[in-house]
């Protein structure tokens, strides 16, 4: 009888500790639960009542330091090879098409997601952006291995067609060999990036580029100069940098109030996919055809000199810092305008809008004229013992930053066009400047005006880009209005 009413003591308790771990673990669940409301719910207040100009500008400089960082991974390898030689300088420009390529495909994904991500926030469904931030980083990681591998099975043709001469293919085969070793890295650090962007946390993707960046610089020198690894050190220091820029994201993932990332969240299904193409095919149609106009005017140059080819190589790297300023500044724009739009304050979307094609246009001018004036002593930092080289770029140069200032009203329209899901006449702007006007533009002035036509094909196809962008836009703005 005691054994007995001991066993249904022993049950009680049992019970009644059961209970009560059951109910602790559910006010903790509420509790999360709760916290993570009241995190939403601020940066939801935050997006669509506060100053749109502060909002832009508040994140836009993280996202302009991870661009400018990102910009200047290649302009450190540039800068370090450059003492390497000529063909070593061209062998970093040639593979730069590749590097845009793995971009292309992080941007994607990044941006893909990222714009579904914006608008679900903006309508307080957590749960599907959370469902789509996984199934755009693990579909980014996939597709950066399959690149990986086909890249090394075949390196020499690959080289050839990013445009290497037989004096810069040593070279080529060399940087792009670790360079592919770290592609699934690349892609993916680009689309963590983009994911944390969109949900308005660009500090936490500033944190992990700049890490990754900073890392590089000190690598080069030591991998080049100390080791005497020469190209391969440049990429190698690279690869290693950015496979620390991915770690430090994803670490990121998950803390002030983003969504982090759980495989249990994977779901691989076409509307997923969908929903993916339609936020992302106008940056994956843009970065592609960046590279091909790459690859094309590289292998245009070729047919010159080596020396054409380096020229060439250093002035895209140039550009493009004042490139990805703008895109940094753009991509500050985007969530408040997904957040706005998807909230359903399009006055704010505007006001965002004119916002930014204005400081972006004043800060472009600016430059513009400052390396309209210094263009051979910009270009001598890279080469300065190559008059030719010289020559040749800071022509390029000067002839380019005549139609920069126009970039901030093109950019700022596909970024709000992409924003926004317009897809058609967004991807008919990404589609335009390499697509429709410079290729075209590239084979027919270098035909008619040999070198020289190389060098001013990029500034007229802007000018193209431009007046298609302005129909473009102001079309969307009344829908909107009326919307």
């Amino acid at each position: 009888m005691r054994r007995a009413a001991s066993q249904a003591m022993d049950q009680d308790m049992d019970q009644y500790m059961g209970q009560e771990l059951d109910q602790a673990a559910g006010q903790a669940t509420d509790q999360a639960t709760d916290q993570a409301a009241a995190g939403l719910n601020e940066k939801y207040l935050k997006m669509t009542t506060g100053s749109v100009e502060k909002l832009v500008c508040q994140l836009a400089v993280p996202t302009i330091t991870i661009m400018m960082v990102s910009a200047m991974y290649n302009m450190a390898d540039t800068y370090f090879v450059g003492s390497l030689g000529t063909s070593a300088t061209a062998a970093v420009g040639v593979t730069f098409s590749l590097m845009t390529i793995l971009q292309a495909i992080g941007f994607f994904f990044g941006n893909g997601a990222g714009n579904y991500i914006a608008r679900a926030l903006g309508a307080q469904k957590r749960g599907d952006a959370a469902k789509m931030a996984t199934t755009g980083f693990v579909s980014a990681f996939l597709i950066g291995c399959v690149l990986a591998a086909a890249g090394l099975l075949a390196l020499s043709p690959l080289a050839r067609l990013l445009g290497a001469t037989d004096t810069i293919l040593p070279y080529a085969r060399e940087y792009l060999f670790f360079i592919l070793l770290g592609a699934p890295f690349i892609v993916s650090s680009f689309t963590l990036n983009n994911l944390l962007r969109f949900q308005g946390n660009s500090f936490f993707g500033m944190i992990g580029m700049v890490s990754g960046a900073v890392l590089n610089i000190a690598l080069d020198p030591l991998f080049i100069f100390v080791f005497h690894w020469g190209v391969a050190g440049a990429a190698s220091a690279t690869m290693i940098s950015q496979v620390v820029s991915f770690i430090c994201l994803l670490l990121g993932s998950g803390k002030g109030g983003s969504i982090r990332i759980s495989l249990r969240d994977f779901l691989p299904r076409p509307d997923m996919y969908k929903n993916i193409a339609q936020g992302g095919m106008p940056s994956l149609l843009r970065q592609t055809l960046l590279s091909l106009a790459t690859v094309l005017l590289n292998r245009a140059a070729g047919g010159y000199s080596d020396a054409v080819i380096a020229a060439i190589a250093i002035v895209n790297r140039i550009v493009m810092i004042s490139g990805a300023a703008m895109l940094g500044f753009g991509q500050g724009f985007q969530p408040v305008c997904g957040f706005n739009y998807g909230a359903k304050q399009y006055d704010r979307v505007k006001r965002a809008f004119r916002f930014c094609v204005m400081v972006s246009t004043v800060f472009l001018a600016v430059l513009a004229v400052i390396c309209f004036i210094f263009a051979p002593d910009i270009i001598g930092w890279f080469r300065k013992d190559d008059l030719e080289v010289i020559s040749v770029g800071a022509f390029t140069l000067r002839a380019q930053c005549l139609a920069l200032p126009l970039a901030g009203w093109i950019i700022s329209n596909n970024m709000f066009l992409q924003t926004i899901g317009k897809v058609v006449p967004a991807s008919v702007l990404a589609l335009s400047r390499q697509g429709l006007f410079l290729i075209p533009l590239l084979f027919g002035l270098e035909s008619a005006m040999g070198l020289t036509g190389i060098q001013i094909c990029v500034p007229i196809a802007d000018v193209c880009t431009f007046l298609l962008a302005t129909p473009l836009g102001i079309t969307a703005l009344r829908q909107m209005r009326t919307g």
